[in-house]
């Protein structure tokens, strides 16, 4: 197949270019490299692919149509993977104008794009952060999500309206990915994982919010690419028995439909650091802070839709995937 895939030079989007490529498929991929975090990390994991022989690369952003139109145009697209996006709960209280960019009009164009160009199949990546006060756990692509707690969780709950609304008018088959705190090598110098890794290495105290009382379904890489492929190649039908009187969130008569991707198995936050500590062989220094607006307390996923329609559940445990971060983070201490 001939896969476009946007934030190619990204944590998730390099990745799975990789695995696109290892298996044979064509990858149009896109980046904008923005400054976000460190450039040198991103064009490092763009190195990887960037000259494969089945790969092409254009460094532009999803925001501006014309450029966008150009690459679909140019090329005979068969499934759209966005991934571009402003990423970060934290920042979206700083740069809110960022997520409308990137989030709001670069997926727009995304939706456009697909729709004139007869693309089969678009997955998108949404996030465990819409179920923002939803206090029910574990979190269930059946249940209401109205009530997000940051600006970057209302841009991806409006990414899974706006799909819906172009799987109804145009038929366009769109598949979005509740990711729950994606982890691994490669992963970005933002998250927890990078950050404490480095700190304690380097002996600098890490923050750490809401007292360490938070939990978390952490969900390695290796989970979330093979939640895309199987996503990839098995485009949303409707559902037939989806009732609007009763309406289901997780579905919809139009080829539309919502997973999560995650763990299925919450971990405290501080043990997630004490595994840290035991790979580097050092203990951290802690600053306990209060919890900072935006963030969820926990997380959890059920993922049951995902067991049900693919016969697949994330298998990684934070033991074997902080293993490996911290392998290749004493590599790459660079970054």
């Amino acid at each position: 197949m001939n896969i476009l895939v946007t934030g190619s030079a990204g944590f998730i989007g390099s990745e799975l270019s990789i695995k696109l490529l290892e298996r044979g498929d064509k990858v149009i991929g896109i980046d904008n490299l923005n400054d976000y975090y460190n450039v040198d990390l991103k064009k490092s994991r763009l190195e990887r692919h960037i000259h494969h022989k089945n790969y092409q690369h254009h460094s532009i952003d999803i925001a501006h149509q014309e450029d966008l139109n150009k690459i679909f145009l140019a090329n005979n697209i068969d499934v759209v993977v966005n991934l571009a996006a402003q990423a970060g709960v934290r920042y979206s209280l700083e740069n809110p104008y960022a997520y409308v960019h990137s989030n709001i009009i670069g997926f727009m164009n995304i939706l456009e794009s697909c729709r004139h160009n007869n693309i089969k199949n678009l997955v998108y990546a949404s996030s465990s952060s819409v179920y923002g006060a939803n206090l029910t756990m574990p979190f269930s692509v059946h249940d209401n999500v109205d009530h997000p707690l940051s600006l970057y969780a209302a841009s991806k709950k409006s990414n899974e309206l706006m799909a819906h609304t172009y799987s109804h008018l145009f038929n366009l088959s769109t598949t979005g990915l509740r990711f729950f705190t994606v982890y691994g090598p490669w992963g970005r110098p933002d998250m927890a994982l990078f950050k404490f890794t480095k700190a304690i290495l380097n002996g600098d105290t890490i923050d750490v919010y809401n007292n360490g009382n938070h939990q978390r379904d952490f969900t390695y890489i290796d989970d979330i690419l093979e939640g895309l492929i199987r996503v990839i190649d098995n485009p949303a039908k409707g559902n037939k028995n989806w009732d609007g009187k009763n309406p289901d969130p997780g579905s919809s008569l139009a080829p539309w439909k919502v997973y999560n991707i995650g763990s299925n198995s919450p971990v405290k936050l501080m043990d997630y650091i004490h595994e840290i500590e035991k790979n580097v062989n050092k203990k951290a220094s802690i600053n306990y802070l209060p919890l900072q607006p935006g963030d969820v307390v926990a997380t959890y996923a059920d993922v049951e839709d995902l067991f049900q329609t693919f016969n697949f559940k994330p298998k990684h445990n934070i033991k074997e995937g902080i293993k490996n971060f911290v392998e290749w983070f004493k590599d790459n201490p660079n970054f």
